[in-house]
């Protein structure tokens, strides 16, 4: 075996991997109360509202004495969006299907309740142990489907940016886009009698067309938040479950 790959110093803080000295007195913090500070302060003012200074300040030291646990704004970021996830759920014996319906909708919720994770959750792929532990149920409740592992991996990434994709439309839908939020958008309706207005139907025919109808206006055929969320999820399950079949021989 080849020699052992140093971790990443906010990877090896988060694992508790990094060497522990018996010199000098207790510390009087550690990386969860840090992460717990950060957080409340980005669910409260966004990420706008994160600094070192900031966070030092929630939890009563010096912004020197962070440097001790996170060495930068964006270490503190890795683990804020891994301190921000909650235990995923768990199998329990659940149809893979019915499970990762449930744990895409999770992810959704846990991005809606704390959107400056849109943007933190872009900038990387997970690294610590919450945030992995979401992949490891996935895979989890692949097992037995045929499906090979870097083809478990790539449908929870695909589930993920669903997810992500999702949660960053209804956010901004609900005043979150600040050029949208200007211009008095407060819904998916709205957003549709814009285009409708600014579409030009010989170059747009097809979304001219679409949005005149009220594609985004919630009526027949329309956009509704938890509906529109839910069709595009039975298309990529739709799709996870034909390759199975595939791999099991039972396709047409």
């Amino acid at each position: 075996m080849g020699e052992e790959r140093p971790l990443p110093s906010v990877v090896a803080r988060m694992w508790g991997r990094e060497p522990v000295t018996r010199r000098g007195p207790r510390p009087r913090l550690d990386l969860a109360t840090i992460t717990a500070a950060a957080v409340e302060i980005a669910d409260a003012e966004g990420l706008a509202g994160v600094s070192m200074a900031s966070v030092a300040s929630r939890v009563g030291v010096a912004a020197t004495a962070l440097y001790r646990y996170v060495g930068s704004k964006e270490e503190l970021l890795t683990v804020m969006a891994d301190g921000a996830a909650p235990l995923p759920p768990e199998p329990e014996g659940r149809h893979w299907r019915a499970y990762l319906e449930v744990w895409t909708r999770a992810q959704r919720d846990i991005l809606l309740g704390h959107p400056w994770l849109l943007a933190v959750a872009r900038l990387a792929p997970p690294l610590g142990p919450r945030r992995l532990l979401w992949l490891d149920r996935a895979l989890a409740a692949l097992g037995g489907t045929g499906l090979h592992d870097g083809e478990k991996v790539n449908v929870a990434t695909a589930l993920t940016g669903y997810a992500l994709t999702d949660a960053a439309l209804v956010h901004s839908m609900a005043g979150g886009h600040p050029q949208l939020e200007e211009a008095g958008i407060e819904g998916a309706a709205d957003y549709g009698e814009m285009l409708a207005e600014v579409l030009d139907p010989d170059a747009y025919p097809a979304l001219a067309a679409a949005m005149r109808s009220g594609a985004m206006g919630g009526g027949e055929g329309g956009w509704v938040e938890d509906a529109d969320f839910v069709f595009g999820l039975n298309l990529l399950l739709d799709g996870v479950e034909t390759l199975i079949s595939r791999r099991s021989g039972t396709a047409p």
